[in-house]
């Protein structure tokens, strides 16, 4: 058995055991630390399939910068308010199951028809797609094909951002001069009382 091999099935229980956890965690931010794990093995994945840029990147940007974001509004929104655990929607979780399982079967289809199951074809497929060296194959495919889906992910990205921060900021309501007034005569009448 390869050592490609070992790590793939040391890894990957771990990683879609805290994908389950977490979809089952109520609290959030004990959610965020199982995705962060699920990201780490992820990253593992992609050091095992000979994609150190991805690896890389996977482990700064998503497991570091966007888990940051996560945590930084799930504390900016209040972990500790009560929810209401009470479905609204009675349809959203059966409609919820036939979509898990309309993608389960459009990705059995996908990886069967397109793919196979040897591994010739995998290989062949890499040594095209990474013609160059990995990196300048991602640096191609990302600021020539996909450049504009690239930067609009960052738009709404930030956008994302700064909207949390606007549903989370609560202004203090202004005191109007009756409320002053009554407050400061209420405040006399005590210190006049004996």
């Amino acid at each position: 058995m390869s050592a490609d091999l070992i790590v793939f099935w040391v890894s990957a229980p771990i990683c879609v055991g805290s994908a389950i956890a977490m979809l089952f965690e109520k609290n959030a931010v004990h959610a965020a630390l199982l995705l962060i794990i699920n990201f780490f093995t992820i990253a593992v994945f992609y050091l095992v399939l000979d994609a150190p840029f991805l690896f890389a990147v996977q482990i700064i940007v998503y497991a570091g910068a966007i888990m940051v974001l996560f945590l930084f509004v799930i504390m900016l929104l209040g972990v500790d308010r009560d929810e209401e655990l009470t479905e609204r929607l009675r349809w959203q979780r059966p409609a919820a199951v036939l979509m898990g399982i309309g993608v389960f079967a459009e990705l059995v289809f996908a990886i069967r028809a397109g793919v196979g199951f040897s591994t010739n074809g995998v290989r062949a497929f890499a040594e095209t797609a990474n013609r160059g060296g990995n990196t300048q194959a991602l640096a191609r495919s990302l600021f020539r094909s996909y450049f504009f889906p690239f930067e609009a992910t960052s738009i709404l990205l930030i956008v994302a951002a700064v909207a949390a921060m606007v549903l989370a900021h609560r202004q203090r309501r202004a005191i109007t001069r009756a409320e002053q007034a009554q407050a400061a005569g209420t405040l006399a009448e005590a210190e006049a009382a004996p």
